[in-house]
């Protein structure tokens, strides 16, 4: 499977052309082009991570004002205030995310994911240390999870129906009130199958920077299992799984139906070919990796 990273630019029709050889390469060499697609919301106009990851000073012109549900910076090194988003502003929003499908679908992508995770505008919304707003966009769970509803639909429209669409959704926050988040968190997700959704990939909010995530091996494979017990869909998750023993085992035991792999991919870009051989998988080379490489691994094979 071949994942574009979020930073890959479709907001018009030019960057889409330059991804349509790209997309049509992957799938010469026998993988399947996916993208995802968000919004940053108040954490964007940022400097990258390894530079930073705080925002852009003003004044900077790299930088620009972000928006988000409610006027309330994330805080820590991204201090700045965004401005609260008016309806029109949602709608605005909402249509973008429309043509940046369009777009893909056209460019020949055939999975689509929406980034609702990750304190990024979408999970902005539903959190509630970022929505503070008093219409129908705030308040109460299901009026937090409106405009994240609301934007999975009018994708579902423009989406193929023969391509999955998935969402990366933050289920919860670990900020004390975690059960109460989960439980709103999974009722939303119901509604996100009703409206079409594949499967959903869980992951954490990242709504504030003050949360105690429990960082470890396997953290979320326990919430990933009641999602998809108590909403029926498929769902995958990630974080903190590099063993191909324990990768496989969630997988066996039904707690995920898939396993997310980033971290594991950078450090070694032939993790299925190890994952393949340590699993016990008959001809692991040619189960795995391309022709050149599975025949001169295969056919001198010292292991």
């Amino acid at each position: 499977m071949a994942w574009f990273p979020i930073g890959t630019l479709i907001w018009n029709d030019e960057q889409a052309e330059a991804l349509r050889p790209i997309v049509q390469a992957i799938k010469a060499a026998g993988a399947t082009p996916g993208i995802q697609i968000a919004h940053a919301g108040r954490k964007a106009s940022a400097n990258r991570p390894w530079e930073g990851d705080d925002h852009i000073v003003d004044g900077d012109a790299r930088g620009w004002e972000t928006i988000a549900p409610s006027a309330i910076a994330f805080g820590g090194d991204l201090g700045k205030v965004p401005t609260e988003m008016t309806k029109a502003d949602i709608l605005r929003v909402q249509q973008d995310f429309v043509d940046a499908a369009e777009r893909a679908g056209d460019a020949g992508f055939e999975w689509l994911m929406l980034h609702f995770a990750h304190g990024y505008l979408a999970q902005s919304f539903f959190s509630i240390h970022s929505n503070q707003r008093e219409d129908e966009y705030g308040g109460s769970a299901e009026n937090r999870g409106r405009f994240l509803l609301e934007t999975l639909a009018a994708v579902r429209k423009v989406w193929p129906e023969d391509r999955p669409l998935t969402a990366r959704f933050g289920v919860i926050e670990y900020d004390g009130r975690d059960e109460e988040t989960l439980k709103e968190s999974i009722a939303l997700v119901s509604r996100f199958g009703d409206a079409g959704l594949d499967a959903i990939d869980v992951s954490v909010g990242f709504s504030t920077p003050t949360a105690q995530i429990p960082w470890g091996p396997n953290f979320l494979a326990e919430t990933a299992a009641r999602v998809h017990s108590e909403t029926g869909l498929p769902t995958s998750t990630s974080w903190f799984i590099s063993d191909p023993e324990q990768a496989d085992a969630l997988v066996q035991s039904g707690k995920t139906d898939l396993v997310m792999l980033g971290r594991p991919m950078l450090a070694n870009p032939h993790w299925p070919y190890a994952a393949a051989k340590t699993l016990g998988v008959e001809d692991p080379a040619w189960a795995t990796l391309p022709a050149p490489y599975a025949h001169w691994l295969a056919r001198y094979r010292t292991s």
